[in-house]
């Protein structure tokens, strides 16, 4: 069985208020020579099915669920 590991991120321009939050915390603990954060969301899909099938069906679920198309883009790839 297929595993594979998409990653949910904001478009460019999309504000991302938990980034945001964290750069302002690292910059008050002295690390100022961090120049951006970004948050994401990570996830593991382990699915029963061919590989050809198994693609179609994980591109399904980053547009039917997991991703947003006006705010978010998305990416995977089998790591297993």
């Amino acid at each position: 069985m297929p595993v594979y590991e998409i990653r949910i991120s904001l478009k460019e321009g999309i504000v991302d208020p938990e980034g945001e939050n964290t750069m302002k915390t690292l910059r008050l603990l002295g690390f100022s020579d961090v120049r951006k954060v970004s948050s994401m969301k990570l996830y593991s899909v382990d699915i029963e099915a061919g590989d050809q099938e198994a693609e179609r069906r994980i591109e399904e679920i980053c547009r039917k669920l997991l991703a947003n198309p006006a705010i978010h883009n998305y990416s995977y790839r089998k790591v297993k």
